[in-house]
């Protein structure tokens, strides 16, 4: 079945730098409206005006340059954090002594905040405290002397910085964590898949060679005892160490990214449940199914047989050749139930935790482990000498990871 790999992006990160993009915006209308409003308190007007018009051009034109962390580039924060600084420079020298005594705006007024929260959401609180120390000063140095206003908003632009970088650096460790769980939790599912398929092929090859060699002896057995070995080797390897990666995570710009590997649907419609049971029938497996098509998506179905046929397959080997099965199969108005029964010698008690523990995942993984995924469950009533019955339920709707199997 074909491969396709979907990405899922995972970002708290990202709505900070929209914000601060219009963020930049506003604040630049604002301080060129606080200008226009102050006028008569400027000593060199065109100073001013060649000022906004340059931090105009600035402003819309580095837009690109906080979308992204990847964008926003230490040499811009640089030249930015400059151009904030030169506006609070030239204040005092622009205005009135009135309008600095009144503790007016300097010429960015607090679009200089934005160069400091830029700071802030690229490179975390150690970045903002580096930005907001020389805001400080130079506003300190415009004012002349430290008025308690100044120090105020020189103290509330550094916490405030301070604070967002934090939080910043938190969540990205945060989305990090998340993918490193959403990649474990996909490998184990792909290593549950996997043992489920090679119980379903492998290891009942290897059994099955084993069981022959030993009937048929002399160089065979020697082969029947290897082809245990190997069985025994493969088993261990499946239960406990074969864990390959599905997902992989990753720190990049635009927050931690998961990559799941899953399978591609070969057809979009349902299938009809019975087609794929139809083939288990024979001398000794009955099938009762219903006259209507029982419909379920593709993936689902394949599972849903698949794990009717390692019941199956347990009947087989633990029951006897001559032993006779009946699968029945039942189309509820919000689920699917197929029973499968026996007419075997039954299951002792603690044998299937002995089993799981030996590494013998046939009813743990091929069985259970399918219908789990699918959303569904499989109980398993067994009375020794009487058979064992084994009612595996499938949801019609069935979960968006069973769609993708």
């Amino acid at each position: 079945m074909a491969k396709r790999e979907r990405v899922i992006r995972m970002s708290v990160e990202q709505p900070l730098w929209r914000a601060l993009t219009g963020y930049r915006v506003l604040t630049l209308l604002y301080a060129i409206g606080l200008f226009a409003s102050a006028y008569d308190d400027y000593d060199r007007p065109g100073v001013a005006i060649a000022y906004f018009a340059v931090l105009t051009v600035w402003t819309l034109a580095t837009l690109p340059r906080v979308q992204s962390a990847a964008a926003c580039t230490k040499r811009f924060l640089a030249v930015d954090l400059a151009i904030a600084l030169t506006g609070i420079v030239l204040t005092p020298w622009v205005v009135t002594q009135g309008h600095i005594d009144r503790g007016g705006p300097t010429l960015p007024s607090i679009w200089t905040a934005g160069s400091v929260l830029a700071y802030a959401i690229k490179g975390g609180w150690r970045w903002a405290a580096f930005a907001s120390t020389p805001v400080a000063v130079a506003n300190l140095v415009e004012r002349g002397h430290p008025a308690r206003d100044t120090v105020h908003n020189v103290i509330l632009v550094w916490v405030a910085s301070i604070a967002i970088g934090y939080v910043v650096e938190v969540a990205r460790a945060s989305e990090r964590t998340l993918a490193r769980a959403l990649e474990i939790e996909a490998a184990t599912r792909e290593r549950e898949r996997l043992a489920r398929d090679i119980h379903d092929s492998v290891l009942q090859v290897l059994a099955m060679v084993q069981r022959r060699s030993v009937l048929l002896g002399g160089e065979a057995a020697e082969l029947g005892r290897m082809a245990g070995e190997q069985e025994v080797a493969l088993r261990t390897l499946v239960s406990g160490g074969l864990v390959p990666p599905s997902r992989a995570s990753e720190d990049a710009a635009q927050g931690a990214l998961v990559r799941l590997v899953e399978d591609e649907p070969a057809d979009s419609g349902p299938v009809d449940l019975r087609a794929l049971l139809a083939p288990y029938a024979g001398s000794r497996v009955s099938l009762a199914e219903p006259g209507a098509p029982v419909e379920l998506p593709p993936g689902a179905a394949r599972e849903l047989a698949a794990a009717v046929g390692a019941a199956l397959d347990n009947v087989r080997r633990h029951a006897g050749d001559e032993a006779r099965a009946w699968i029945l199969v039942e189309d509820e108005p919000g689920e699917i139930v197929v029973t499968v029964r026996d007419d075997g010698p039954g299951i002792p008690e603690g044998r299937l935790a002995q089993a799981e523990g030996e590494g013998r995942l046939g009813v743990a993984q091929s069985i259970r482990g399918r219908l789990r995924d699918l959303g569904g469950s499989a109980e398993l009533v067994s009375v020794p000498g009487q058979g064992t019955e084994v009612e595996l339920t499938v949801p019609k709707v069935s979960p968006g990871k069973a769609e993708r199997r």
